[in-house]
């Protein structure tokens, strides 16, 4: 530790209503968190290497819509601080969403089992640990784990963070917006990916071109593109999340019926090694929770507090138009009620005008065992106030949950940089078993809603509708390539040159079938309620 965090005894004063004496500068970052209004009780603040409970470290419940950050390197605790707060903000009565990256939050529904850690822990930091579990709900992106399926339809999910799924450059992520423009104004609803690979099959056909001409700005050649990376983003099993039903982000707002907050787990263990896509999938979650909620302001609690794992993957590799709409929505969703808080182990994983938005801060530890690691540490430091502590010295000392904080005063301004020894979470600090987790989505209200998924007429179907005499709809051509000898399964773009809706289409370059839809920064279009 630094000088300045081993004062001698001389300069040490009286807290008020404290059992003890605190240090001077222990004492003057202590009343920067003595705060009024309800607040979530972090843990107590460290100093000169020592747990000091009688001064407790706290975040103010109206300023949890600012924003935050929690970071640090593998294995500091950052999960049971995410654990942690959710518990709190539950309790309060504010819905919270979680990301369940490695399958070990379920735990936050059932009781936690006390143990010597557990107990230890609780005495250090004067916390009242009492075992609780909390209102949740699990789900699972397209079914795939345990928890009710999360979908979306394509037209809802937009160009944007589709091309990034794709991996698309930036010519072509334009490109697949024209494509998304006309499917639009043509009235083509794109429900599952067949449905977008109908239309731009269509648009790459010899007897499309001239709608694709139409378009303005798309080549041939760009639709092609897109074609063959829409058919192999399918071939790797990507189909099962877009579709219907399409799940309602409004479901993440509600509480339960002795009204504290549902905890909505989202469980990514399943998909864990499609980091772009579950990442992305996250980001259609909040950009469809800004583009229906309604303005509140500044309220006395969140509406939604939304927990944004492993953050550093949406920004890989991230075009500058989806870091502007990415910065744009962290900025605006605070007035609609809702907080974001960022996950990822340093804030340099964070692009520095989005990190600027992000009020409280919550640094686990921080390892310097190579150069880059050394200049990751200083960097770092950097981003923090003035500070009475040698942070490069705090941040690769601090044990497992332990943390560097700092949030936003009632007032809004920055509170003292505190190093904090944080509580014990009450709930199950691990995984639910198998079964337990099985009956928690089964007694769900919400399984009936979202558990089967439906195919109904959309883009595919008009385009493959009043087809040519002898020719096979889409059931017809299973059966077909399941008998023996049976003739090869027409080609997407067979069946839709073939089909009568094509051929109409063909014949009304420009006209309007349907009516355009409005997009918002991402292009994700706004829900039919």
């Amino acid at each position: 530790m630094s000088e300045r965090e081993t004062m001698p005894p001389a300069t040490t004063s009286e807290a008020p209503g404290s059992a003890r004496a605190l240090p001077r500068e222990a004492l003057e970052i202590a009343s920067g968190y003595a705060f009024t209004g309800p607040a979530l009780d972090l843990g107590a603040l460290m100093w000169g290497g020592e747990c000091l409970p009688d001064a407790q470290i706290r975040i103010p419940l109206a300023m949890l819509n600012r924003h935050g950050l929690v970071a640090g390197a593998t294995g500091t605790g950052k999960t049971k601080t995410l654990q942690l707060v959710a518990e709190q903000l539950s309790a309060q009565g504010v819905p919270v969403f979680l990301a369940d990256i490695k399958g070990d939050l379920s735990g936050v529904s059932a009781a936690g089992q006390p143990d010597d850690k557990v107990r230890a822990r609780a005495a250090e930091v004067h916390q009242e640990w009492t075992p609780a579990g909390f209102p949740a709900e699990f789900y699972a992106l397209g079914g795939l784990g345990h928890g009710i399926p999360v979908r979306a339809t394509v037209t809802s999910f937009g160009p944007v963070l589709l091309a990034k799924v794709l991996r698309l450059n930036r010519t072509q992520e334009q490109s697949l917006g024209l494509i998304f423009h006309y499917a639009d104004t043509k009235g083509l609803e794109l429900v599952d990916l067949k449905d977008l690979r109908a239309v731009v099959a269509f648009l790459t056909s010899d007897e499309g071109r001239a709608e694709l001409k139409g378009i303005g700005g798309l080549s041939a050649a760009t639709a092609g593109v897109i074609l063959r990376s829409l058919t192999a983003f399918e071939a790797q099993g990507m189909a099962d999340f877009f579709g219907e039903p399409e799940f309602d982000t409004a479901e993440f707002l509600r509480t339960a019926p002795d009204g504290r907050g549902v905890v909505s787990v989202l469980e990514l263990a399943a998909v864990q090694d499609r980091p772009q896509l579950f990442s992305t999938f996250l980001m259609w979650l909040l950009a469809d929770l800004f583009h229906d909620l309604p303005e509140v302001g500044d309220a006395e609690k969140p509406g939604l507090v939304f927990f944004f794992d492993e953050a550093h993957l949406l920004f890989d590799d991230a075009s500058e138009a989806f870091l502007d709409a990415i910065t744009q929505t962290v900025r605006l969703i605070r007035s609609k009620g809702v907080g974001v808080f960022f996950v990822t182990q340093t804030p340099k994983d964070v692009p520095s005008d989005v990190l600027a938005q992000l009020g409280n801060r919550v640094q686990h530890a921080l390892r310097a065992f190579t150069p880059d690691d050394q200049k990751a540490l200083k960097a770092t430091v950097k981003t923090f106030p003035n500070s009475a502590y040698d942070l490069e010295e705090l941040l690769t000392g601090l044990g497992t949950g332990e943390a560097v904080v700092t949030v936003l005063s009632e007032k809004g301004a920055p509170t003292p940089v505190a190093a904090t020894r944080l509580r014990a979470p009450e709930s199950l600090m691990g995984p639910l078993d198998g079964p337990a987790l099985n009956e928690a989505v089964r007694s769900s209200a919400l399984c009936g809603r979202y558990a089967q998924a439906v195919d109904r007429e959309s883009a595919y179907e008009k385009l493959t509708s009043d087809k040519p005499a002898g020719a096979k709809g889409p059931e017809e051509m299973k059966e077909a390539a399941r008998a023996p000898k049976a003739k090869p399964q027409p080609s997407v773009v067979e069946q839709v040159v073939g089909s009568g809706m094509f051929k109409s289409l063909a014949r009304s370059v420009g006209t309007q079938i349907g009516r355009e839809i409005t997009r918002s920064l991402f292009g994700t279009a706004r829900r039919r309620r």
